[in-house]
């Protein structure tokens, strides 16, 4: 079997289950995959492709089953078809032919062409040089997408099924994440973004019990800025129930070569204080159901 042939045959999520006692924290990580399925068909250069992925991150989070928790991770890239986003966030102008489902693209998604199946690289070049088969876009969300959102959903049901739950949906950013996002920098890019849909997914104690425990470890912290989260927090958090879901941005700087995806010779450090993180966390919420049981 080739390499390509290994790959449109990988699975396209791994969980890692607790290696110790179970607690309610389930992390996972949709776009830190490598494994470019054979029928992606893209045109673009493979290095400007890979820039848009979280090279790493299910590694610098793996102490998550340690503590725990389970990790969940897509073996595939966010460039064939994200996760992250709704089912519907899809721009007709990539298709053939008619889509036979609903259509819902975001504006923002539509400028950055970074919907569900993503039309641009992370500098604006055309991923493709032909229109995508409604059925192959099909194909994607049925073996690829879905069972990803399924799985994700399963171990946060496994993980507190009437009580609370906390969620990390772990990404990494670019370091030029705001011209990326046309924007004119405030402040120079945080170490650590925190999102929270602007306190919808998460409540303010629990991203205030993050935000320290990385400033703990010398990182700095910002909130919502210059991302807020996405679908999965829109799909999982809901803090009236105790349901906590926060998207965590690392600037790839401080632990990877953007241009060559190599891990810098301080990663195995980041992986370390990170575990550090989680232990925190990890006491949080035992301290939390502690009370509650």
């Amino acid at each position: 079997m080739n390499l390509s042939e290994a790959f449109s045959r990988a699975v396209p999520v791994e969980v890692l289950l607790p290696t110790t006692d179970s607690i309610a924290l389930v992390c996972d990580s949709p776009h830190s995959g490598t494994a470019y399925p054979a029928d992606f068909g893209y045109c673009v250069a493979t290095a400007d492709l890979r820039k848009s992925e979280d090279t790493y991150v299910h590694w610098l989070w793996d102490a998550v089953p340690r503590v725990g928790g389970t990790l969940v991770h897509a073996t595939f890239p966010r460039s064939y078809i994200d996760p992250n986003r709704h089912e519907n966030d899809i721009d007709v102008t990539m298709l053939a032919d008619p889509w036979p489902g609903g259509v819902a693209p975001t504006a923002r998604s539509l400028a950055l062409g970074n919907g569900l199946v993503s039309s641009l690289t992370i500098t604006r070049q055309p991923i493709y040089a032909r229109r995508l088969p409604a059925h192959e876009v099909a194909h994607r969300i049925e073996h690829y997408w879905r069972p990803y959102r399924h799985a994700l959903t399963q171990a946060l049901e496994m993980a507190a099924s009437n009580g609370p739950r906390w969620h990390l949906n772990l990404h990494s950013m670019p370091s030029n994440a705001y011209e990326r996002l046309g924007r004119v920098a405030p402040a120079p890019l945080a170490d650590v973004v925190l999102g929270d849909l602007q306190g919808r997914s998460c409540s303010a104690n629990f991203t205030e019990i993050v935000t320290e425990a990385f400033r703990q470890q010398g990182y700095t912290v910002a909130v919502n800025e210059p991302y807020a989260g996405q679908d999965l927090l829109r799909r999982f958090g809901e803090p009236s129930r105790g349901h906590e879901s926060l998207q965590i941005e690392l600037n790839r700087a401080i632990y990877l070569d953007e241009q060559t995806r190599e891990l810098l010779p301080r990663a195995s450090a980041v992986r370390e204080d990170i575990a550090k993180v989680l232990h925190q966390i990890a006491e949080h919420i035992h301290s939390v159901t502690a009370v509650s049981s």
